[in-house]
């Protein structure tokens, strides 16, 4: 096979535009040194594309002209989806939601198609997971059923794209795009090529009727989306539905939102009627009982939303040579440093001690606020001493037993006092001997209290 011809480099002045087709220290137009320089090659692209003028509805116009009375938001009837997205469906937004198998994801985007519904917006559900009967006995269910709610079970993406045009819906539902394929590309559903070219031609529809779809992706093992990474950049939104199989919570995240906030959760609860929202969480991690000794709330953050989280501790005398710990809902390698701080920094012995900590509820707790709050609910277990019902804790600890602050202390402070809490103890009280004594202060003030022994 005879080898591929290529032109020459060419050379250009760059004070003259003066070419060469070799290389010349001086430009041979205006006598110039060091100004020649190598042009790249021609692709001759615009030799083969012809510019054409856009209409007069797709001009380009300066940005001050632009308004967004065009795109008002949209409330899909459920509170906490609204948030995350915030503060409802933008009309033409395709929104990609994930998670685990079995978390959730049918569920709640049936109540979502539910309420828009019975908001009078008609709502197409493309199933390609299930049947339209069982879909229906899922809706039964959970209450879902209303006429403005259309079923479809189909796995082509032509066939869905006829739906649409028959039923002219307001939202469309896609369950999922990897079981979804496509006749302009090759390949089983679920390859790469299948996934971007499902896509990218819902995402067209959404555009151009200005028709909000919702696209239900699978995960990895990673917890990452299925498919490739284009999927992610193409959408508007990408939502993760995440929760613990042996609890019955689930949050709602935004990991990508063009129309708002990534830092919002929905926060949701499976019951056997379905999924229900939990506005106030506050009560799903708190214990109902009398105060006891070994336990501690501290104010969580999740997203810019602030919860109190209540940390448990037991300790017991081991004899064994490596004592347990046992760590649930927390981070076992800070408890582990709190550990050691308690022992070095504050004078309590925690080495010859099996000591369980976990959090009320099964959330998990894995910030760095979370030390001051495992260190005061040791301590109390080793002590045999109650904290208040009134305090709460908030801090940081460094090696050296200082308590230093933590992100957004004002907003916990705020939260903890609309939830009843007197006092915050946090950073406030410079080293963890000095926030033991705090609460031994605390104790001491309403020792009246039966249930509330000093610390």
């Amino acid at each position: 096979m005879a080898a591929r011809k290529t032109a020459p480099p060419a050379y250009v002045c760059t004070e003259c535009g003066w070419t060469t087709a070799k290389w010349v220290g001086r430009c041979g137009e205006c006598q110039q040194w060091g100004t020649v320089q190598e042009q790249g090659a021609q692709t001759g692209i615009l030799n083969r594309v012809t510019a054409l003028a856009p209409s007069a509805d797709r001009a380009a116009r300066p940005i001050t002209q632009i308004t967004t009375t065009d795109a008002p938001r949209r409330t899909s009837g459920v509170g906490e989806f609204d948030r995350v997205l915030g503060g409802g469906i933008v009309p033409g937004a395709a929104i990609l939601l994930s998670g685990e198998p079995g978390v959730g994801k049918s569920t709640l985007l049936l109540e979502v198609a539910a309420q828009a519904a019975r908001a009078d917006r008609r709502v197409l559900y493309a199933s390609a997971e299930e049947s339209p009967a069982q879909v229906r006995l899922r809706a039964e269910r959970t209450g879902a059923l209303h006429d403005e709610l259309y079923l479809a079970s189909e796995t082509d993406l032509a066939t869905i794209l006829g739906h649409i045009d028959e039923v002219r819906p307001q939202l469309v539902i896609v369950d999922s795009v990897q079981t979804v394929s496509s006749s302009l590309s090759d390949g089983a559903a679920g390859q790469p090529s299948q996934v971007r070219e499902v896509a990218a031609t819902l995402i067209r529809v959404a555009k151009e009727r200005s028709l909000p779809i919702i696209i239900v992706g699978h995960v990895t093992k990673d917890g990452q989306v299925a498919g490739p990474r284009v999927l992610e950049h193409l959408v508007d939104v990408v939502c993760h539905f995440e929760g613990d199989r042996q609890t019955s919570l689930r949050f709602l995240r935004a990991l990508k939102n063009r129309f708002g906030p990534t830092d919002e959760v929905g926060c949701f609860e499976m019951t056997g009627d379905g999924i229900s929202e939990v506005p106030d969480p506050s009560g799903l991690f708190l214990s109902q009982g009398a105060t006891e000794p070994g336990t501690c709330v501290a104010i969580a953050l999740e997203g810019r939303r602030a919860m109190p989280v209540e940390v448990q501790a037991l300790t017991v005398s081991s004899s064994a040579p490596n004592p347990r710990r046992v760590v649930h809902g927390l981070d076992a390698s800070r408890v582990a440093m709190v550990l050691a701080i308690l022992e070095r920094r504050a004078g309590i012995p925690t080495s010859s001690l099996d000591v369980y900590v976990s959090t009320v509820g099964g959330v998990r707790f894995t910030e760095p606020a979370a030390d001051l709050a495992i260190a005061i609910a040791v301590a109390g277990s080793i002590q045999h001493s109650s904290v208040p019902r009134t305090v709460a804790a908030v801090g940081e600890l460094s090696l050296a037993g200082e308590v230093r602050p933590v992100t957004q202390a004002a907003q916990r402070r705020s939260e903890a006092a609309r939830l009843g809490y007197e006092q915050v103890i946090d950073d406030r009280s410079k080293t963890l001997r000095a926030a033991l004594g705090d609460i031994r202060a605390r104790s001491a003030a309403r020792r009246d209290e039966r249930d509330i022994p000093p610390f």
